[in-house]
């Protein structure tokens, strides 16, 4: 069966946030759900449960996102190479159905912006763009288009419409600063440039008041600026001495007339307008990117580069946290022996264990300054082994207190590890390419063997499960079967470049592996010979594969971005699962195969449910 003629992969929920997007955390004026872009897909989230939906349709990541002030309309833009069309897709949000893809920019839609009474949908085009376009959303069709700013000005990157007049928006960047009237009968657009004296700034944010009589402009140099809408000159700008030293990266105006300011230091403040006088102030983790209001102002929610999603109540101006994930790609995942509800995966600096079902972080294991390349869970399920550039790191699995470390365990780190059923040993593989085999103890960690064939970074250790056995992978192309206790090669096999992943049939006669050729090769255990070789993927490499308890499929996901579920021994395709945007690293199906859970280099940890479970 071809990919093509598969079925698809419930995606059941969407663990991440793409946070390095400016406003891209957006409140729904229902006031029931928050929406936010995770890679291509726009996340909508419902407040005060775990249930999500999702708005599927384009193919790069999302760059901006905007919500009409009705509620009504979403849009999204998207990032793609240079010199190629970047789609602004319109959805209704109701029917979470795609209504129109408009096509004129190129490279990047920078930002987006709808009119008070969604008549017109503004977009801004990226650097190699240049243009901000006007669109008629219910003609689903150009108005007009304009180069966003002066030959002598910098790049545009804010575009923010009027409160309450279609025909005006407000575009601002590197040292241009725009405000534009939309000419509908000759449709033009016409812009004036706002005076702001001496004072040259790069823009990062913008607000405009409810009654647009003013709006207010942050600035890389920590400063934020009041402009009169109507004379398009700075009326006042400050805070005039203690400036925010990491810049003003967001804006949120408050109905009281009071300002919320976000940095680029993880600072949100609460600004006296009349003399930008800080009342008070609280710190996030990361550069805020995002705020949002809702709930008539009297609560709002802070999105941050770290990826990590605040909710702030107005009054107590105190920090709830209710979104978070990795920030960096995600290595690699795994589920306890027999247990489907829970799952740890592992990054940059943390390793986290989750709730499945309500895809809720549980635990976090920081350590900083490291990369964790791979983690398991003993059988008995107290302990979690992990392999870092320094060397091995054992936590607790409920607390995640260090158990031991070994350091040093690899010249070139370790990049792979697994135990053994027993919970004695542990083999770890290493950027040099040699594999070691530890006993271990709670209070003493001593290394049994070196196994030295590999020429290059072991990338996947599976152990069978007697014990008596196990396979490596290795980027030189070639997997080897040792005997893991006479400490032997048994079998070579030379698979393809960069071997990636490899499995154990759960019955021990065979092996599957796969790797940047594409290939998925089946291979006799006993004697190392080849069985069969299927197509894995058109383009790319296939980083991750995992198989079921049963052995009658295995799944796979790779460069191309797609999850695909196998019949084992039809080698076919029967199911595909799409919603990643960047290159799947691992992913693994769940004990009782109700899930298939993968990981992915964009920091994005999608939960699927397994095709035909309840």
């Amino acid at each position: 069966m071809a990919a093509e003629a598969a079925g698809g992969i419930e995606l059941l929920a969407a663990i991440g946030y793409n946070g390095h997007i400016h406003s891209g955390l957006t409140f729904h004026p229902d006031e029931k759900h928050i929406l936010y872009p995770l890679g291509c897909t726009v996340v909508v989230q419902e407040l005060g449960s775990q249930k999500q939906t999702f708005l599927r349709g384009h193919m790069s990541d999302i760059s901006c996102l905007s919500v009409s002030r009705d509620g009504q309309y979403v849009a999204s833009g998207e990032a793609t190479s240079m010199n190629c069309k970047a789609e602004v897709i319109l959805w209704d949000f109701q029917q979470k159905k795609l209504l129109a893809r408009l096509s004129l920019h190129k490279g990047r839609i920078e930002g987006l912006a709808f009119s008070p009474s969604s008549l017109y949908l503004m977009s801004l085009g990226g650097q190699d763009d240049g243009r901000v376009a006007v669109w008629h959303v219910h003609k689903q069709e150009a108005f007009c288009l304009s180069p966003a700013s002066a030959r002598n000005a910098g790049n545009a990157t804010i575009v923010v419409c009027s409160s309450y007049r279609d025909e005006v928006f407000v575009t601002a960047g590197n040292g241009t600063m725009r405000v534009w009237e939309l000419d509908s009968v000759k449709r033009n657009i016409h812009p004036t440039e706002c005076r702001t004296a001496q004072l040259k700034r790069m823009f990062t944010c913008v607000k405009i008041a409810d009654d647009d009589s003013y709006f207010y402009v942050g600035t890389t140099s920590g400063d934020i600026l009041k402009v009169n809408t109507n004379t398009k000159v700075m009326a006042s700008y400050g805070p005039a001495k203690k400036t925010f030293s990491s810049g003003v990266t967001a804006l949120l105006l408050l109905t009281t007339g009071d300002l919320i300011v976000g940095t680029g230091g993880g600072i949100v403040a609460l600004l006296k307008t009349s003399n930008y006088r800080v009342m008070k102030k609280i710190s996030v983790q990361g550069a805020v990117t995002s705020l949002t209001c809702g709930h008539q102002g009297r609560q709002f929610f802070v999105g941050t580069n770290e990826c990590q999603i605040y909710h702030v109540n107005v009054v107590e101006f105190k920090e709830e946290l209710i979104t978070t994930c990795h920030n960096e790609a995600v290595q690699d995942i795994v589920f306890p022996l027999g247990v489907s509800d829970l799952f740890a995966t592992c990054s940059k600096n943390d390793i986290r264990v989750w709730h499945t079902p309500e895809h809720k972080e549980l635990l976090r294991i920081v350590v900083p300054n490291g990369t964790c390349h791979a983690i398991d869970i003993l059988s008995d399920g107290n302990s979690i082994i992990s392999a870092w550039d320094d060397g091995i790191r054992s936590f607790t699995a409920r607390t995640g207190r260090l158990i031991y470390m070994i350091n040093h365990a690899h010249r070139l780190g370790v990049t792979a590890i697994a135990a053994t059923n027993d919970c004695k040993r542990i083999v770890s593989g290493g950027g040099e390419g040699q594999v070691k085999i530890w006993n271990i103890h709670e209070k003493s960690q001593k290394l049994g063997e070196i196994l030295k064939v590999h020429t290059s970074a072991v990338s996947c250790i599976k152990i069978k499960k007697d014990d008596q056995e196990f396979i490596t992978a290795s980027l030189d192309g070639t997997c080897m079967i040792w005997d893991i206790v006479q400490f032997v090669r048994k079998q070579m096999i030379q698979t393809s470049r960069f071997a990636k992943c490899v499995c154990y049939h759960p019955e021990g006669y065979q092996i599957i592996t796969c790797g940047a050729d594409r290939k998925i090769r089946y291979w006799e255990v006993f004697d190392g010979s080849e069985v069969r070789e299927v197509e894995g993927c058109i383009s790319g490499s296939i980083n991750g594969m995992d198989i079921t308890s049963d052995g009658a499929c295995f799944v796979t996901g790779g460069d191309d971005h797609l999850v695909k579920l196998w019949d084992y021994i039809e080698g076919a395709v029967t199911h595909v699962g799409v919603g990643h945007s960047g290159s799947i690293t691992r992913l693994k199906i769940c004990p009782g195969k109700k899930y298939i859970v993968s990981v992915s280099a964009d920091g994005a940890i999608l939960v699927w449910k397994y095709p035909g479970s309840h």
